[in-house]
């Protein structure tokens, strides 16, 4: 069945933003609700889709969405927002399908997290007693709901593929918890969106969970081990040791690995119980092309294959940082909204505008911050410590950037191609701070070549906000003055020889 209206939520999570496409392929019309719909403005599919501001939390703007939505897709949820998300899970799935009846909605989709058989529900993690609670309120609810439950996801660019890539790389010597030693069923990113795709033409009366995953059941030692055979590297010792629970295991992997603790700790709740499909009936409404669904070990190629040819569409950072903030930038010269403090740097640049650019958009990740990397890696370090996600998130792309993608612990917040990059932090501070890096013309008596513009604000919170901005001011000065001057000598460099990149 092709044609339908299609509302995604979640589109600029990890899945949401692969979904999206796909529906289209497929010849659906396509609606995503989004809290900042900005976020979506430099995806490729930006054009095709409509999109409408609003928070499925918010009744009235759910309301708006639905309206003539046949297929209503629900990817999101509040894992790793604290105390209390499992209320907020809770809430949001009862008013997303109270709306979803009033205005008509043929369908729900969800995509779960598949429940280990013979555990009690109180028994289970949070993280997975709050996905399954979800599904339960859509098959209870009016109207019909298809709900996928899927175990690890494997893609290039996903949490769960992210933990295990990082882990085994960077770890040839490994002392892991005994929940390496579950079973589960992972299952490749392709599949997940074949499934979530087929799901919208499913007859009337099919009301029910579906079991999703892989033709492969391993643990997560033998995932490890294979992830090494496939990625080329020596053989992994992997050493297990019983007293790491998943509370300290989520220290650890937070340590190694770009993924951040309060994301990991779920991740690791998840693995303590078997998670194994007990049935494959999607198959009977979504029937399985030749070579699908995709083996372990291919989707592992697939993976490391889209992450060489920097074809990550959509990483598990694409969604924002739970908790972070969400204001935009202060109006200039004036703000009502009280201090605003400023680091403002500028320079002559003997390149071209183009070539400044380029530096500019290439900031962050491999290519670093330009100055004193070992204060970088250190704010990193101590971000990580109080729970937040560090400098080691990277890049969704090594050259371009969109609005919304993370950079390291930045957001991007504003991107005009060729003049500004906007980015919002979302490293833990008591107080909103943003870095703005202009590529700009050349200003009366430069004599030609370009100018570097660079401005750090900093609105602080309460009397710590304050504290704070001047207890690191003194720093400043190295930082973001030899960040100005070694952007404008790489920008120099990349002008004298046009193949660097």
């Amino acid at each position: 069945m092709t044609g339908m209206n299609c509302l995604v939520t979640g589109a600029t999570g990890y899945i949401g933003g692969r979904l999206v496409p796909e529906l289209i392929e497929a010849g659906h019309h396509v609606r995503c609700l989004a809290r900042t719909p900005e976020k979506l403005r430099d995806h490729p599919w930006a054009g095709q889709v409509e999109t409408v501001r609003g928070d499925v939390t918010d009744a009235r703007s759910l309301a708006s969405a639905m309206a003539g939505i046949d297929v209503a897709y629900y990817l999101v949820h509040a894992l790793g927002t604290g105390s209390g998300f499992e209320e907020r899970d809770r809430a949001a799935a009862r008013t997303f399908t109270e709306q979803a009846h009033a205005a008509g909605v043929r369908r729900i989709v969800y995509l779960g997290g598949l429940t280990p058989a013979g555990i009690p529900v109180h028994s289970l993690s949070p993280h997975l007693r709050s996905r399954a609670e979800v599904g339960e309120i859509f098959l209870a609810g009016p109207v019909p709901a298809t709900v996928l439950r899927a175990a690890v996801v494997i893609g290039s660019g996903s949490a769960s593929f992210e933990m295990l890539r990082y882990l085994t790389e960077r770890l040839p010597v490994m002392v892991t918890p005994s929940w390496v030693g579950t079973r589960c069923q992972p299952i490749a990113v392709r599949d997940v969106l074949r499934y979530l795709v087929g799901s919208a033409g499913m007859p009337p009366e099919v009301n029910r969970a579906f079991d999703i995953g892989g033709p492969d059941v391993v643990t997560y030692e033998e995932m490890m081990r294979r992830y090494a055979v496939v990625a080329r590297l020596p053989a992994r010792l992997i050493l297990r040791v019983p007293m790491l629970t998943p509370r300290l295991s989520s220290h650890w992997i937070g340590l190694v690995t770009p993924v951040p603790r309060a994301l990991a700790r779920p991740l690791a709740e998840s693995l303590r119980h078997e998670v194994v499909c007990a049935e494959h009936d999607i198959a009977d409404h979504v029937p399985d092309p030749p070579g699908a669904p995709i083996g372990f070990d291919e989707a592992l190629a697939l993976a490391l294959q889209r992450i060489r040819d920097a074809r990550v569409d959509t990483r598990w950072s694409s969604a924002a940082v739970p908790g972070a903030p969400s204001d935009p930038l202060p109006t200039d010269p004036d703000w009502a909204g009280g201090s605003l403090y400023t680091d403002q740097r500028e320079c002559a640049v003997e390149a071209s505008p183009g070539a400044l650019w380029r530096v500019v958009e290439g900031i962050g990740g491999e290519n670093g911050w330009y100055s004193f990397p070992l204060a970088w890696a250190l704010r990193g370090w101590l971000d990580r410590l109080v729970g937040g996600v560090g400098i080691r998130r990277g890049r969704r792309d090594a050259a371009r950037l969109r609005v919304g993608d993370s950079l390291d612990f930045w957001r991007v917040e504003e991107i005009i191609p060729g003049r500004l990059l906007r980015l919002r932090a979302e490293m833990r501070l008591p107080g909103l701070a943003w870095l703005e890096l202009r590529a700009d013309p050349p200003s009366p008596g430069d004599g030609g070549g370009a100018r570097y513009r660079q401005r750090a604000l900093f609105h602080p919170r309460g009397l710590l906000g304050h504290m704070y901005w001047w207890s690191v001011s003194p720093f400043h000065a190295v930082v973001f003055g030899g960040m100005a001057r070694n952007i404008a000598r790489a920008a120099e460099r990349l002008d004298g020889d046009p193949a660097r990149p």
